[in-house]
């Protein structure tokens, strides 16, 4: 069986980690091993926090939600069970929003989640 010598593909796969690597402080950009281990731990934090920030934005919103419903005499909880009841579906992004950039409509919205509440 012929020698096989795997230059070009070695140096391919190498290129890229490094390439991955542009910008990591100190040997982690230059060293292969060290590159390497460093580009998959990356990714692995690049995966994990693609889930997380989704959870960090819903604790955002629901933060943001609760000091406007507080303005308006209502808890986050008491503000959604009313909101519910009245049959208004609104999502936590877009009521945090509204919190942030229409205070007249949130308080709308606030006293029609008391109304419900109130019966």
């Amino acid at each position: 069986m012929p020698r096989v010598k795997g230059g070009t593909v070695t140096r391919a796969r190498r290129k890229k980690v490094l390439k991955l690597a542009k910008g990591y402080f100190g040997s982690k950009h230059t060293i292969y091993k060290t590159a390497n281990e460093q580009v998959m731990k990356s990714l692995m934090y690049a995966y994990r926090d693609r889930r997380q920030k989704k959870r960090d934005f819903r604790k955002l919103w629901i933060t943001r939600i609760n000091a406007a419903a507080r303005m308006n005499g209502l808890s986050y909880s008491r503000l959604m069970h009313g909101l519910k009841l009245a049959g208004i579906e609104v999502n936590r992004k877009m009521l945090a929003d509204l919190a942030i950039a229409d205070e007249k409509a949130f308080a709308q919205l606030a006293e029609a989640a008391k109304a419900q509440l109130n019966k």
